[in-house]
């Protein structure tokens, strides 16, 4: 069955704990993987040409989300620095407290963030990119 985009949040492993904990609400994520690079393999006897898989390519990690003072403090007292972050696909809501899970599916990665404000026109939100440069490729944590 499919799933909805509704209770998707951004996490992050404070260095002092093993648990992870939501960082900040987000709009949208980016893909989580990227398609590899094709190393080819083609012969001068080959009709078509023939390619294996090489490296995945990983973009940088952008997330985009409402800025308010506190949560762009919230990241940029973060950047600069190697942290565990995922995505959590899942949650329960009680009284109208949504609390991240999981349950759907976890992928995490080792990354460094940076942020900034986006810039923006008339009658508009103001937004903010949180961007990753992952040191490691982003895995689906076993359940």
């Amino acid at each position: 069955m499919a799933i909805s985009t509704y209770k998707v949040f951004l996490m992050h492993k404070a260095s002092s704990s093993d648990s992870y904990e939501k960082l900040i609400d987000i709009k949208d994520y980016p893909d989580l993987g990227g398609a590899p690079e094709m190393l080819d393999t083609t012969t001068l006897s080959d009709k078509a040409t023939t390619s294996i898989p090489g490296i995945q390519q990983m973009d940088a990690l952008a997330f985009t989300a409402n800025y308010t003072s506190a949560d762009y403090e919230k990241v940029q007292a973060l950047e600069g620095k190697e942290g565990d972050y995922a995505v959590w696909f899942g949650g329960t809501e009680n009284l109208g407290v949504v609390t991240p899970t999981g349950s759907d599916g976890k992928f995490e990665f080792k990354g460094t963030p940076s942020v900034y404000v986006n810039g923006a026109g008339v009658n508009e939100v103001v937004g903010m990119t949180i961007t990753f440069a992952a040191s490691t490729p982003v895995t689906k944590a076993s359940a």
